[in-house]
C-alpha cells in the first residue's frame, strides 16, 4: 500500500541576503530607484517520489544537496512551493531533536505536548511517560524545565518520544550521533526494531555502508534534483561516480 507519494514537488527559499533585508532598507532603496528582488534559490526541483508501506528508503547527496529539506517537506515542517504531497499514517520525524520543545515548561509537559504534535492522546503520553523518561535517562528531571536540560538532553528527549510512539512512519537524519557510546548503542538498538517490523522509514544518511546494508532502496539527490533512485549498490555506485 501506497503511504507517501509526492508528485512534482519542488521548493523556493529565500536566501540569506533575503533575510537580511529589513523594512527601512527596502523604503529607502524603492525611493533611490535602486529595488531589486532580493534572489530566492530552487531548493528541490520537481521530485517525483512513491514509499510502499514498510518500505526502508535510504537518501545520500553531498551537503546542500536538498536531503534534509525532502524530508522536512514529508514531516509538513516546510511547505512546497509547487506540487502535490499526500502521506498516509503518523510520522515522526527526527530531523531537528528537540526542535518543537517549548523550553519554559516541564519536561514532562513537554512529553506530553510532544506526542500530541505527533498525533497521540494526552492519556497515552501519560503512560508513555514513565518508558520515556527511563530511555532518554532523565528520571530526575521530569519536573525540570527544558531550558535547564544540557543540549544533548534535549536532544536524548526528543529520540526517545519519537521512538517510544511507535509511529508508522518514521523520518531519520543523521541521528545516531546522539549522546555518549552507551546512549548511542540504545538508540541503534530501537531503530533496529523499525527495521524489523512493518514500519516505513525514511533516512538520510553519510553513512554509505549502512545504507547499502540496511535500505530496500536508495535516493540520490544532486543540487536538489532527483539523479537516481534503485536498489542500494546501484545507487551508491552512480553517486561515488558522480562524485569524480
Amino acid at each position: 500500500m501506497e503511504v507517501i507519494r509526492l508528485d512534482q514537488i519542488s521548493l523556493w527559499r529565500r536566501t540569506q541576503e533575503e533575510f537580511s533585508y529589513d523594512l527601512k532598507k527596502t523604503l529607502l532603496s524603492i525611493l533611490e530607484g535602486k529595488y531589486r528582488e532580493p534572489a530566492k534559490k530552487l531548493v528541490l526541483d520537481k521530485i517525483d517520489l512513491v514509499v510502499e508501506k514498510g518500505e526502508k528508503i535510504g537518501i545520500i547527496g553531498a551537503n546542500g544537496s536538498g536531503k534534509s529539506t525532502l524530508l522536512k517537506i514529508i514531516s509538513g515542517i516546510l511547505r512546497p512551493t509547487s506540487g502535490s504531497l499526500r502521506v498516509r499514517g503518523r510520522i515522526a520525524p527526527l530531523i531537528e531533536l528537540g526542535a518543537g520543545f517549548d523550553p519554559d515548561i516541564s519536561v514532562m509537559d513537554n512529553i506530553i505536548f510532544y506526542g500530541v504534535l505527533l498525533g497521540f492522546s494526552r492519556i497515552e503520553m501519560k503512560a508513555q511517560a514513565h518508558t520515556i523518561l527511563e530511555f532518554a535517562e532523565l528520571q530526575d528531571y521530569a519536573l525540570v524545565p527544558v531550558k535547564g536540560l544540557s543540549s544533548g538532553m534535549i536532544a536524548r528527549l526528543g529520540f526517545a518520544i519519537a521512538t517510544d510512539v511507535q509511529p508508522d512512519i518514521l523520518i531519520l537524519d543523521e541521528v545516531l550521533s546522539v549522546g555518549d557510546e552507551s546512549f548511542k548503542n540504545k538508540c541503534k538498538q530501537r531503530i533496529d526494531r523499525f527495521w524489523d517490523n512493518n514500519a516505513t522509514v525514511l533516512v538520510v544518511s553519510h553513512d554509505l555502508k549502512f545504507v547499502q546494508q540496511s535500505c530496500k532502496r536508495v535516493i540520490w539527490l544532486d543540487k536538489g534534483k532527483l539523479r537516481f533512485m534503485g536498489n542500494p549498490t546501484e545507487t551508491v555506485d552512480c553517486y561515488l561516480k558522480g562524485l569524480h
